[in-house]
């Protein structure tokens, strides 16, 4: 007999419906075919002892799995429970014969117990649009997966469960969740407040003006300056997230196994991976390709502490990531791709004894150990960091004052606001929401500046030898700086600002 179920297929951050074929037929043995990798062809252990310790059996006959299409590429355990339940209604050891509208994924455990799977959301949102009316994933997956309206979703504990579902038992009811609730922000950064940076305005500002524009942001200072301290608060001076990124990050996560048990992921992601990081974890990829720290970090932030410490190879492989915002892996047979619309925030120390070089002979490096510290640092990957800020260690006046800065909501207030004008203007433009996704056209349209502030830029270009891309971070980052101060037009004292983040461009900027 010939039963069909359906299952899914994910690649990149989308899925594709898989149609699993299940004859039983005179003879022994266990064929599965249609591309599965060797999770999936180990399937028969587990479907056999858990069907055994739930009351069923595998049958002693011809069993023959196609996955179709058959050109398509299957990996991972998340088939055990509907190749199973294929199984069954094929043996008609269950009543049911018809799975036409449903979906059903979950890995089996030995005693019948379904365990979670990864990629729960993109399933679901390509169930729907494939027409399917049910889902059947682990109990585990169920909230992300119930974000998708217009399908019922179905929490699965046990293969047991499904079997009285469908003979008529006792029913799993849907996953229910409650949209306007869902989606409530529940900002929490009481442990993580700008009012507990003492002193550093000016390194305040400059964060300030990176989360409103969504701009790569590069710390140089000695140990102790409060590199790491600020760069872990900026997630609470982010604007909050839309819907649309809150999906498309959950996407993501989903992919990874990240998302469950969570549903929609609501706060902006925080990556700080460890300088021993390879390039394959940073931007993604292996045998069966994984989105990396730079796409788990979509939508959020991308923290590097001691950049140089990074091997070079794996700096560069950012170039692109950085300017096209999407990771893209190649393999002979396939290509994905992988959203990376990350803020990069990274450190680091002026030299390898951590010092600048003044007058108190704090620094043990010479200017050219300095220099060639520095260098491990590509310049096009610096070009792609729009701001360069020059950290200095607090003063005791500053550290000993009791009253506490400026605290982060009335930071994150003047974010939201300039991020608001700039979803305005940004409007009529797909896939352009702040200041930093600006390409030249747009750059031409809202970027333009009077003769004084071109006259100022011209002057900075020539004495300090900018490249192109550079020119073009300047004036993204004073778009940002006039959008703060809520003026349309750039004004060259927003130029003028703009020019001193861009501290490794200036000569002489190690004392």
């Amino acid at each position: 007999m010939l039963v069909k179920i359906f299952g899914s297929a994910v690649f990149g951050i989308n899925a594709t419906s898989i149609t699993i074929e299940v004859n039983i037929d005179k003879g022994v043995g266990y064929h599965l075919v249609g591309l599965p990798d060797s999770a999936i062809k180990e399937s028969s252990y587990r479907i056999a002892a858990a069907l055994s310790n739930v009351g069923y059996q595998l049958p002693v006959k011809k069993i023959i799995i196609n996955m179709a299409p058959a050109d398509l590429r299957k990996e991972g355990s998340a088939y055990d429970l509907s190749i199973a339940m294929g199984i069954l209604s094929a043996t008609r050891q269950i009543k049911e014969d018809d799975f036409s509208e449903c979906v059903i994924m979950g890995e089996l455990s030995l005693d019948g117990t379904v365990q979670p799977i990864k990629g729960a959301l993109p399933i679901a949102i390509q169930a729907k649009e494939d027409g399917f009316k049910h889902i059947f994933l682990p109990k585990a997956n169920e909230c992300e997966a119930a974000i998708v309206d217009g399908i019922n979703v179905y929490g699965v504990e046990n293969i047991l469960d499904l079997i009285n579902h469908f003979e008529g038992g006792a029913n799993i009811e849907p996953t229910v969740l409650n949209q306007e609730e869902l989606f409530q922000i529940e900002d929490d950064f009481a442990t993580l407040d700008f009012s507990e940076v003492k002193g550093q305005d000016n390194i305040k500002r400059a964060m300030e003006i990176a989360a409103a524009g969504g701009h790569n942001i590069l710390l140089i200072g000695p140990p102790g300056s409060g590199k790491t301290m600020i760069a872990k608060r900026i997630p609470s001076i982010l604007p909050p997230m839309t819907l649309e990124e809150s999906l498309e990050t959950t996407k993501i996560h989903s992919i990874v196994g990240k998302a469950q048990n969570i549903g929609l992921i609501k706060k902006r992601p925080f990556r700080s991976p460890h300088h021993t990081a390879s390039s394959v974890s940073l931007v993604g990829g292996g045998s069966y390709p994984q989105p990396g720290e730079i796409s788990l970090a979509h939508n959020g932030v991308l923290f590097l502490d001691e950049l140089p410490e990074f091997k070079r190879e794996v700096l560069e492989v950012m170039r692109q990531p950085l300017e096209d915002r999407e990771v893209t892996i190649s393999r002979a047979k396939f290509t994905v791709s992988y959203p990376s619309s990350f803020m990069l925030v990274a450190s680091m120390n002026p030299s390898p004894s951590g010092y600048f070089t003044d007058e108190k002979g704090l620094s043990q490096s010479t200017p050219q150990e300095m220099a060639r510290y520095l260098n491990k640092i590509s310049g096009p990957l610096l070009d792609r960091i729009d701001l360069h800020i020059e950290v200095n260690p607090v003063p005791f006046e500053k550290l000993a004052e009791i009253s506490a800065s400026e605290s982060s909501e009335s930071i994150r207030q003047r974010v939201i606001n300039a991020r608001k004008i700039q979803s305005e203007r940004f409007a009529p433009y797909k896939g352009i929401h702040y200041n930093a996704q600006l390409n030249n056209k747009l750059m031409k349209m809202f970027c333009v500046l009077n003769d004084e502030s071109l006259g100022l830029l011209k002057i900075a270009m020539n004495k300090l030898q900018l490249s192109a891309r550079a020119y073009d971070r300047i004036l993204k980052v004073s778009r940002t700086i006039a959008d703060l101060d809520n003026s349309q037009d750039i004004q060259p004292h927003h130029i003028s600002e703009a020019i001193q983040y861009r501290s490794l461009d200036r000569e002489g900027w190690i004392r």
